[in-house]
């Protein structure tokens, strides 16, 4: 019968595999690079030409294609957006591993030929065969993916039609880069965990100074490179010290949170910024490639929401934009002098809407004059405008 030769991997090889595999999943940056990684080494290390991973949303009761890696049949694509299958149709992901999981097993893979069920190839299921067919797939191998006990995903491997099906030692194999993949992911979640706490602030969930420096170093960049416009709004809440002296820092807090709250709201009116708490109650937003007139519309939106929290005092509000004349910006240092001298006038004024650097009188603009007049602190400051007589 047509396939019935099992391809042979030596064993040396295929410990060879294993470790690129994890190699590769452990170079990766971030989940969705550690997902392609995996899906690569998979294919190659199991002589496939297609591979796939999918996970397990349980919520939805589907289960989700991340990735397609190796020859794609009509309507795949590398990267899927709407990709996903109901779990019902294909019940072993539920069904039969937790039947295993009773009898004290542990979940293994299985293998799946087009000319349908062959003894001794494991969990037979109907959809997948058809799969196989539509898409000119002689047999593949199934390999549930488990993280923390619990069933997270699927691999998925497959050969063309005429090439040698998989076999029970294939399954078994597939079954050790299921656990190979599995250690990976949760490597890389643990990562990506800690990148978002080391640029995230635990308050507000919003970015933190260290995300606001990265982001605007590389947007500088790119305005010296290009004339991107870059643009800075720096906020100071006002009011916050009256709240937690008279209502306690509980509501100070809750405050910070319903502003930080509005900023992420306005700031998704400009694609792709970045809303910040820098510390205490100052915070900012980024904004790269719109106009400043732009940004500024954005700011003055900020401020009327600001004003109507039923707590605080409104917003002081500064904007630097590198679409305005306010001279050239090679630093990000200068950027901000500029936002936050901007930023000091609006709250000397109690203004209630922004104040931007450069549209107050060109060279003659006194923000710009504020900017650039000598610190009264350490340089090492960034903040240097409060208390300025």
């Amino acid at each position: 019968m047509r396939g019935a030769v099992t391809s042979e991997v030596d064993g040396e090889a295929r410990l060879r595999a294993v470790v690129g595999l994890a190699q590769a999943m452990a170079a990766a940056h971030t989940t969705r690079e550690a997902v392609h990684s995996a899906a690569i080494g998979a294919r190659s290390a199991l002589g496939g030409n297609f591979a796939a991973i999918s996970v397990w949303e349980r919520e939805l009761g589907r289960l989700r294609v991340l990735v397609n890696a190796g020859e794609l049949a009509e309507g795949e694509r590398e990267f899927p957006e709407n990709e996903f299958y109901p779990v019902h149709e294909f019940p072993e992901i539920t069904e039969f591993l937790h039947e295993q999981w009773a009898r004290g097993g542990e979940p293994h893979a299985w293998v799946e030929i087009a000319d349908g069920p062959r003894d001794g190839s494991g969990y037979y299921c109907h959809q997948r065969v058809s799969a196989l067919r539509r898409r000119g797939r002689g047999s593949c191998v199934v390999a549930p993916i488990v993280l923390q006990g619990r069933a997270w995903g699927e691999l998925y491997v497959a050969r063309p039609v005429g090439a040698a099906t998989f076999g029970r030692g294939d399954a078994d194999f597939a079954t050790v880069l299921a656990a190979v993949i599995a250690a990976g992911l949760a490597q890389s979640q643990r990562l990506e965990e800690a990148r978002k706490l080391a640029f995230t602030d635990p308050l507000t969930g919003l970015g933190n100074r260290r995300a606001v420096d990265m982001r605007l170093d590389e947007a500088l960049e790119d305005h010296r490179r290009q004339g991107t416009v870059v643009s800075l709004v720096v906020c100071d809440l006002n009011g916050l010290k009256k709240v937690n002296d008279t209502l306690g820092h509980a509501v100070g807090d809750r405050l910070l949170e319903r502003f930080g709250s509005v900023l992420s709201l306005c700031g998704a009116m400009l694609p792709g910024a970045l809303a910040a708490r820098l510390g205490g109650d100052e915070f900012c937003l980024l904004e790269v490639g719109p106009s400043a007139d732009e940004v500024v519309r954005v700011a003055d939106e900020l401020c009327l929401r600001a004003s109507q929290l039923d707590m605080g005092e409104g917003v002081a509000c500064g904007v630097a934009s590198t679409g305005d004349p306010i001279g050239p910006i090679r630093t990000a240092r200068r950027l901000f002098r500029l936002a936050d001298a901007a930023q000091y006038r609006a709250k000397a004024a109690r203004a209630s809407k922004p104040v931007v650097a450069g549209r107050e009188g060109g060279p003659d603009d006194p923000v710009v004059q504020l900017a650039d007049a000598p610190p009264r602190v350490s340089s090492a400051e960034r903040r240097h405008f409060r208390g300025r007589p």
